[in-house]
């Protein structure tokens, strides 16, 4: 029996049907080089290794699990990362894809750590919180709609593929989960650059039950702020919106 770390978020998928559906969709997708994040005892990684032709390298945190791993699966030898992985190098120096099961606990730090790697990946399929999906894959008027999901639309597509039932895990979690695909998006938007975009949003949502005009007014000059665009919220601007509004900033 494999030792379930609540501090690591660990929740063990044991529905083979889930699996598969998630390596399928995966596959649907360009694949030559791929990572799994915390691959924990191989619910996925099982499947991914009867992939031909990919080369499979997995990032582990948990030395026990990295253990029962290669005991179970020898192919893994020399294709475990023992690290963090939101303190690790990119795997690869080639374009390559990302799956996981993700640790709720640190999802969406694994979706921006994704973002300071966009540039390398060809798409990112994985398990999240039910409630961490809608918001990432949510549009302009939505309630749930926010800084992750300006800040992933703006360089991925996000498809919400299905949802999972907490039955599906040991132990169950006290969430309902679903599966998201991420692939990059297909011309990107314009924008002054990157750090400009999440300095606007960050501010924009930071109040955003105010409209624009007064959330973000410290980043604009007063004749700018005159634009009736401004006399929208936060929740009311698309990404492409956003991403034009950085070149007026100061």
């Amino acid at each position: 029996m494999l030792t379930l770390r609540k501090s690591l978020g660990q929740h063990f998928l044991m529905d083979e049907t889930v699996s598969q559906r998630i390596v399928k969709s995966l596959q649907e997708m360009p694949l030559k080089r791929l990572l799994e994040v915390g691959p924990g005892g191989g619910a996925l990684t099982k499947y991914l290794l009867k992939i031909p032709s990919i080369d499979l390298k997995c990032i582990e945190i948990d030395t026990e699990k990295v253990g029962y791993l290669l005991k179970t699966y020898p192919s893994l030898n020399g294709k475990i990362i023992v690290e963090d992985i939101l303190e690790s190098a990119k795997p690869f120096d080639e374009p390559f894809a990302v799956v996981g099961n993700f640790p709720y606990n640190i999802s969406s730090q694994i979706v921006f750590k994704m973002l300071d790697w966009k540039d390398s990946i060809e798409s990112m399929t994985g398990m999240f919180q039910k409630e961490v999906a809608q918001r990432l894959a949510s549009k302009e008027g939505s309630k749930v709609y926010g800084v992750t999901s300006v800040l992933v639309q703006a360089f991925f597509n996000v498809e919400y593929l299905f949802e999972v039932d907490q039955t599906a895990f040991n132990p169950p979690p006290k969430v309902k989960s679903a599966i998201i695909r991420l692939t990059p998006v297909e011309i990107p938007f314009k924008m002054k650059d990157h750090r400009a975009l999440i300095v606007l949003v960050k501010t924009a949502f930071s109040q955003r039950r105010k409209t624009l005009r007064n959330a973000v007014k410290a980043l604009f000059d007063a004749e700018t702020l005159k634009d009736e665009l401004f006399n929208k919220r936060a929740e009311e601007l698309s990404v492409e919106a956003f991403a034009a509004l950085t070149f007026r900033m100061n």
